[in-house]
């Protein structure tokens, strides 16, 4: 996902604002890494949807999993969600020290042991408080096509290299960023829960707290899940849209909340056999304006889901990596 995935969300909103008021709108757009430009708009009459100016939606932090029920689960015992943090990442920690040797393209190279893929699905596209059938067709077929899944190393992950995962490219660049180990620590789990499988290893469900505008590394969500940071920039960045009240800062809003962890774990070794990190993201924007199209709001979410270990084919088919 990486830096393109802020380019895909960007995208996706302006989309969402000029296709439910222009119709059957021309978007044509340059992308490399970042929005450099939205070029064009075409369009004949548009009709406003919805409310004018809308509503931010109300967010809360529901539990959406199982809560834990104390007890010994595959010979450990987990009394409490720190309990399940300390397990968690003594799990992740030994797992991201593994790595194996593949073979890139003819090459021989060394990375984690366990890789995932990727996949986004994008939800409804909310416009001042209105869905619209011919945006939440537009939007993801767009965003889409911008998204090229890549595979990486427990998220949040930098890279399929160990040397390379730290926070080298990060604009936020905090020397204490080292994605090889993870700083999870019981305060950022909302719920929780274990299951002994029977056979040596467990499931483990974590459901992380809520978190705005999350950071990789910095709060609940950005400690388990591939992040966007602070988007506001890069909206600010399209010329092409001003905002009547306020700047990007303060009307670009992101919320992760529902979002869940489930890892299953080799006990004896506390090596992470399987996971899956399904990030749940809600994006709102507020007072938008584009053209002669004045204070608008918009809203979708956005699901972000790692699977790993990657199947061989996935390997072969986007990376040309084969296990050796």
């Amino acid at each position: 996902m990486k830096k393109t995935v802020k380019s895909v969300f960007c995208i996706a909103l302006v989309a969402a604002l000029i296709a439910c008021l222009a119709g059957c709108a021309k978007i044509n757009y340059v992308t490399n890494g970042t929005i450099k430009a939205i070029n064009e708009v075409k369009s004949g009459d548009w009709k406003n949807q919805g409310t004018e100016g809308g509503e931010e939606a109300v967010l809360t932090d529901d539990i959406v999993i199982d809560e834990l029920t104390p007890g010994t689960y595959g010979g450990v015992d987990f009394q409490s969600l720190d309990d399940v943090a300390k397990y968690y990442k003594e799990a992740y920690d030994y797992t991201k020290s593994l790595t194996a040797e593949y073979d890139e393209n003819g090459n021989t190279v060394t990375y984690y042991k366990l890789l995932g893929d990727e996949e986004m699905t994008i939800g409804d596209v909310m416009i001042d408080g209105s869905a619209n059938a011919v945006v939440n067709k537009l939007v993801p077929g767009i965003a889409g096509g911008m998204f090229k899944p890549n595979t990486y190393g427990l998220v949040p992950c930098y890279n399929r290299n160990p040397d390379l995962d730290n926070n080298s490219e990060d604009e936020h660049k905090k020397a204490d960023h080292d994605f090889r180990t993870t700083a999870v620590t019981g305060e950022d789990i909302l719920a929780a829960n274990v299951k002994d499988n029977g056979d040596g290893t467990i499931t483990m469900v974590i459901q992380p707290k809520m978190a705005e505008m999350s950071m990789r590394g910095d709060d609940s969500q950005g400690r388990f899940f591939e992040v966007l940071g602070d988007i506001s920039g890069v909206v600010g960045d399209i010329k092409q849209v001003s905002f009547t009240q306020g700047t990007a800062e303060d009307n670009v809003k992101v919320f992760y909340k529902g979002g869940t962890v489930t890892v299953k774990i080799d006990t004896k070794s506390k090596e992470i056999l399987e996971g899956e990190y399904k990030m749940e993201t809600t994006v709102q924007v507020s007072h938008a304006s584009i053209a002669v199209i004045k204070d608008k709001s918009a809203m979708l979410t956005i699901s972000y889901v790692n699977h790993y270990p990657a199947s061989d084919e996935y390997l072969m088919e986007k990376k040309g990596i084969k296990r050796k």
